[in-house]
């Protein structure tokens, strides 16, 4: 009888054990999405599933229009998201950077944002950019001569 006792205490003390190290061993990831044009800075925080965890965008942080997009608002910007999600657990982080449809490079808070994240200590696994391409589209404005000012 006290055999059988210790050997179900023995297999719930392992069950115990492993669920603890399941939480301390395996870092929560995310989706950091990074929208930057030349006007406005957005981030928004999801899962993996595409739940959202935090949104953060430029004018909640400053209220001047032109420095919406500046870097240094940017850095206040991840500091804002690291505020919010350290505390979930989170450590891993996969980067989308996308730009204004067209064109050529992101805006000036892309780099600044995954800087200050980098330094905070997260571990940033795979930056992807999924600018949108424009393939074709509606028809130009001006004619056969083009917009003539």
């Amino acid at each position: 009888m006290e055999t059988e006792i210790k050997a179900v205490q023995e297999v719930e003390g392992e069950k115990e054990n492993e669920s603890r190290g399941a939480k301390k061993g395996k870092d929560i990831e995310a989706i950091v999405n990074i929208y930057t044009s030349f006007n406005n800075t957005i981030v928004h925080v999801t899962d993996m599933s595409g739940k959202t965890i935090t949104k953060v965008t430029g004018g909640m942080v400053t209220k001047q229009d032109r420095l919406k997009a500046n870097p240094t608002i940017a850095m206040f910007i991840a500091k804002r998201i690291n505020e919010n999600i350290k505390d979930l657990g989170i450590r891993d982080l996969f980067v989308r950077i996308r730009a204004k449809t067209g064109n050529p490079a992101p805006g000036p808070g892309a780099n600044a944002i995954i800087k200050s994240l980098s330094r905070e200590g997260f571990k940033i696994i795979n930056i992807l950019e999924t600018t949108r391409v424009p393939r074709g589209g509606p028809k130009k404005q001006g004619g056969r001569r083009g917009r003539r000012v």
